[in-house]
């Protein structure tokens, strides 16, 4: 099952500084059947204004996944960790027992991500962040594992869970395959351009929640950048 949820009926929230899309429920905007896709709980498509962000704020027992599609976010947290993530790469920090962070964009431009929420496969456990690049020519006509819970993905930056966050860039006409199996929950955006998932369209930004494939065979329409969970 292949369930296409467009840019334009995602929940919506614009705060002036951020202007936000949901595709699953967060915040004000609340949708029961929107809830979450197997372990995976947030994706927001998130535009933060420049010279702006958010302020000192908690989590605990999450892993939160930020894909920097366009700007800069700079990270700060409790434990000390400062960093800045641009465009091309991600960074990861495990919630754990519990951390305070803010995260601002200090360009002159707009920032624009995806924010990305996992339920951990286990409560508790130290909290943590990273960040790496992930050039996008290295990932030009496959999937490559960004951030994964799986033994074998020595380059993709830790999570603690059973889950992988993907990412292809595809010029147009190209195809690439991912194995996914049945018992899966996958979502699937493309960041740019439209394509095509075992023959359902999807335009730049829209969703799609996968359950019952075994095997995700992915084609683009236009030169496509494009993001996938695979998850419990």
């Amino acid at each position: 099952m292949i369930e296409r949820r467009p840019f334009n009926e995602l929940g919506h929230a614009d705060h002036g500084w951020l202007n936000a899309r949901h595709h699953f429920s967060f915040a004000n905007w609340y949708d029961p059947a929107r809830m979450g896709w197997g372990a995976l709980r947030v994706w927001n498509d998130d535009e933060i204004g420049p010279k702006s962000g958010f302020p000192p704020h908690p989590h605990a027992d999450m892993e939160i996944i930020t894909y920097v599609r366009k700007g800069a976010i700079t990270h700060q947290d409790s434990l000390g960790n400062q960093g800045r993530t641009e465009a091309g790469d991600v960074q990861v920090m495990s919630a754990g027992t519990g951390i305070r962070h803010a995260e601002y964009n200090l360009e002159p431009e707009t920032t624009t991500l995806f924010q990305i929420w996992i339920e951990p496969s286990k409560r508790g456990g130290a909290p943590s962040w990273g960040a790496k690049p992930f050039p996008k020519g290295d990932r030009s006509g496959k999937f490559v594992a960004l951030a994964s819970g799986f033994d074998g993905d020595d380059d993709a930056l830790p999570i603690r869970a059973e889950a992988r966050v993907l990412g292809a860039t595809l010029k147009a006409g190209e195809t690439t395959v991912y194995d996914l199996g049945a018992a899966r929950h996958a979502y699937l955006v493309a960041a740019a351009g439209r394509i095509e998932v075992n023959g359902v369209e999807l335009d730049a930004r829209d969703g799609a929640a996968i359950t019952g494939e075994e095997r995700l065979v992915v084609k683009s329409l236009q030169d496509a950048e494009v993001v996938l969970v695979d998850a419990a």
